[in-house]
This record gives structure tokens, sequence and C-alpha cells, in this order.
């Protein structure tokens, strides 16, 4: 079992490994949503982002998917008698992304 310190350099390497092919800053501007706003549906982002980028709510749910299970820094919030699902920045890698976030 990895020690609570091998998991967050983990995270910190895939996070920045995500964040080095963002080309036109929708990945950064997604995590910087998160940071600011502490929980967040697919519509909610997308509405975000929409207003700087051109995007599809696809798009926006594929990355808050990817970011959510292959990075692992948001937890996902079900409940059941809604069909939205909620999302929301782990609060213990909240310092970690904004260290991200300001050195890339």
């Amino acid at each position: 079992m990895r020690s609570p310190a091998d998991l967050r350099k983990e995270i910190e390497s895939r996070l920045r490994s995500y964040l080095s092919r963002d080309k036109t800053g929708i990945r950064h501007e997604i995590l910087n949503i998160f940071v600011k706003i502490k929980s967040l549906t697919i519509a909610d982002v997308h509405d975000f982002l929409q207003q700087r980028f051109e995007i599809t709510y696809q798009s926006v749910a594929s990355m808050v998917g990817i970011i959510a299970s292959k990075i692992g820094i948001l937890r996902v919030i079900r409940t059941t008698d809604t069909t939205n699902t909620t999302y929301e920045l782990r609060d213990q890698y909240r310092d970690l992304v904004v260290r991200v976030i300001g050195s890339c």
C-alpha cells in the first residue's frame, strides 16, 4: 500500500502531465473553476467555460471525468433524486492544484 506522500507525488505527476498537453488553456480554466467554487455539475462547468471558449458539453464532461477518475482529485457525488452528478475538488488536493496551476 502506498503512503500518503507517495500518492500525492503520483497525483502531482499525473496532474502535471495532464496540464502539459493543454494547448488552449481550457484544462487550466477547469481546475481554476474547481478551486474557486466548491461544488459543480458538468452543466455549471460548461456554462463557465462557454463564456471564454467554444466548447461542447461532451468535451467538458470528458475532461471532468478524466480529472475525477484518472487523476483522482475530484469527489463524485451522486444523488438518487436528481440526474445531475456533482463534482467537488477534494480538500486535501486544493493546495496542490493551486501550486501546479501556478507553475504550469
